[in-house]
């Protein structure tokens, strides 16, 4: 196999976090007092980094990112709050990529304290040589996360692979000339992720496994 690399997302491609990431938001949302926004249009901005995430739910409010910000960590760092599940064979995946000696990375739109904290409860941190989170370089679809990622490991884009279930990664993967495979099992339609060009396009996390 000709790739070196696996660069994974987060939410939607390794844990099933949608339900948990649309309640957070909707709390933070009546917190802050916005007009609501529905459960569609929140998924769709699922991947994006926090900034780009309310530019696109509320123009012209980027003033209250910090606010915003510290409202939705309020609920989603709660000790308290059951943890999302991951997905069927990611831990086999993972486990599998690292005996055969490949890079495993994570390229996620979730802030460094949302990302440190699942890797903590799921006890996946381990199987990662790098992660990088929108809060730490450009948000997706920017290829930066990519590029540094790729620098850190020292491999060449033709031999990285980002795995990712929005158009947000495939588009990503597309800025750095990198391949991407698809997974249909998150928030964006099969649809939108054939517009992006992957080389495949997977139901789930778990075909990948015997790819």
């Amino acid at each position: 196999m000709k790739y070196k690399c696996f660069v994974f997302d987060w939410d939607g491609t390794l844990m099933d976090s949608e339900a948990k990431i649309v309640s957070c938001m909707q709390a933070a949302i009546r917190d802050m007092q916005f007009e609501s926004r529905s459960e569609e249009q929140i998924k769709n901005i699922i991947g994006l980094g926090f900034k780009e995430a309310l530019t696109m739910l509320y123009p012209g409010k980027n003033e209250y990112y910090e606010k915003f910000v510290e409202q939705y960590r309020v609920y989603f760092l709660d000790d308290k709050s059951k943890a999302s599940p991951l997905f069927s064979h990611v831990e086999l995946l993972l486990e599998l990529l690292n005996e055969k000696s490949y890079f495993v990375a994570v390229a996620t739109g979730k802030g460094r304290q949302g990302l440190d904290k699942v890797l903590q409860e799921t006890s996946l941190a381990s199987y990662f040589h790098v992660t990088r989170c929108a809060d730490e370089t450009f948000s997706k679809p920017n290829p930066q996360m990519l590029n540094e990622i790729m620098d850190f490991v020292g491999v060449e884009a033709s031999e990285t692979i980002m795995i990712g279930d929005t158009e947000y990664d495939l588009n990503m993967a597309r800025n750095a000339g990198c391949d991407s495979i698809g997974i249909a099992h998150g928030v964006h339609e099969t649809s939108r992720l054939e517009k992006c060009e992957p080389i495949e396009i997977y139901p789930d996390i778990k075909a990948l496994y015997h790819w």
